[in-house]
């Protein structure tokens, strides 16, 4: 679980509007794979905030042109996938109930690979990722690393034993040909 501590303004004064424990979404077809979405903004966002709850309003995970997303997201170990016992289906249609919009950006191979119309800026917080990128190039990233990823074709790997967790800040971006 995530804690999500959220300020807003009533009355001219600053005060803190919700302080929770958000369970995020642990998915069936993924063991240790899990989701949290923590904040959601539109262009059209305007401060100072006094109530509601943008991730519940939210029709997409990605956000819309100059709008943002941050979400936490727990990787298991890539041997997860690996298992003849895996359910690439099960996890792709649970992939695209809970992550609508991000869900579509995945290739149909099932390699991992996506491209998004975002900037992203990726915070390792736990444990050990790879990024792999579509010309074979790979980065091992440990925490406390950060990855500034700008729209382009990318996979991620937990090649470890251990789970990962990464913050992602999402920035919607205008895609030019």
């Amino acid at each position: 679980m995530v804690r999500r501590v959220v300020t807003g303004q009533i009355n001219g004064k600053s005060v803190i509007l919700s302080d929770s424990e958000e369970p995020g979404h642990a998915f069936a077809a993924v063991s240790g794979f899990r989701t949290t979405q923590i904040w959601a903004t539109s262009p059209e966002t305007v401060l100072p905030h006094s109530a509601g709850d943008p991730v519940a309003a939210a029709a997409t995970v990605m956000p819309a042109l100059n709008g943002t997303r941050l979400m936490i997201v727990q990787f298991p170990p890539d041997a997860v996938m690996a298992d003849p016992a895996f359910d690439g289906a099960a996890a792709g249609a649970e992939y695209a109930a809970i992550l609508p919009g991000l869900a579509e950006c995945f290739e149909p191979d099932g390699s991992g690979f996506h491209i998004t119309d975002s900037v992203d800026y990726d915070i390792v917080l736990s444990g050990e990722l790879c990024l792999e990128l579509d010309d074979g190039e790979t980065r091992v990233l440990k925490t406390g690393d950060i990855v500034v990823q700008n729209g382009t074709r990318h996979a991620w790997r937990n090649k470890s034993n251990a789970p990962a967790v990464m913050a992602s800040i999402l920035i919607g971006a205008e895609r030019k040909a």
